[in-house]
């Protein structure tokens, strides 16, 4: 996969994100909440609401340095390598892996996007 089509499957996979968590806050929050400014937070039913969440974050928090690895890659014409397309790949299976709960995959998955991370800035930096 070209870096600019990573760029491009980072969005969705943000929107799959955002809408897998206001899916399961449909089902774990008060009808209406979601609509409402969240000044209190009210009680949750299950867990899979504050999984999705997390996994969000957790999304959102590396999407950033992909981001910037993937526009300089794009910017220099760096050849990106594998790192963009396995980096995608493994964001990709982190999601049910945290929803369901499997703890030592979801760990390894997120370490070997991090090394896709690592190298793509190697790709950048030489």
């Amino acid at each position: 996969m070209s870096a600019i089509v990573c760029l491009e499957l980072s969005v969705v996979l943000w929107i799959a994100h955002v809408l897998v968590q206001g899916a399961f806050g449909n089902i774990a929050l008060p009808a209406g909440y979601l609509f409402t400014s969240r000044d209190a937070a009210p009680p949750v039913k299950g867990v899979m609401f504050g999984r999705a969440t997390r996994a969000l974050a957790n999304y959102v928090e590396n999407l950033a340095p992909f981001v910037a690895l993937d526009l300089g890659l794009i910017v220099t014409h760096h050849a990106a390598g594998f790192g963009p397309t396995l980096w995608i790949v493994c964001r990709i299976i982190y999601i049910p892996l945290y929803l369901l709960g499997v703890v030592y995959a979801r760990t390894a998955i997120w370490m070997v996007s991090v090394v896709a991370l690592i190298m793509m800035l190697s790709r950048l930096a030489f």
